[in-house]
């Protein structure tokens, strides 16, 4: 995988590539937030519940997570 922005869609669709866009979104969201490690990683980079897309740092996390 690149290390590029990705829209939270596009993440959640390589990581759930069976479920629709919503649910695959949804599901990554919820894996998140069962990772207090990965979640206080990404909210020293700025992420918010709000964003729209995770910057190449914040995937690196995702993915080390």
């Amino acid at each position: 995988m690149d290390l590029r922005s990705y829209t939270k869609q596009e993440l959640a669709l390589l990581y759930f590539p069976d479920a629709t866009p919503a649910v695959a979104s949804a599901h990554l969201m919820r894996w998140i937030q069962r990772i207090p490690d990965l979640l206080q990683k990404l909210a020293a980079t700025g992420y918010g519940k709000n964003c729209k897309e995770f910057t190449p740092m914040q995937v690196s996390y995702i993915l080390y997570f």
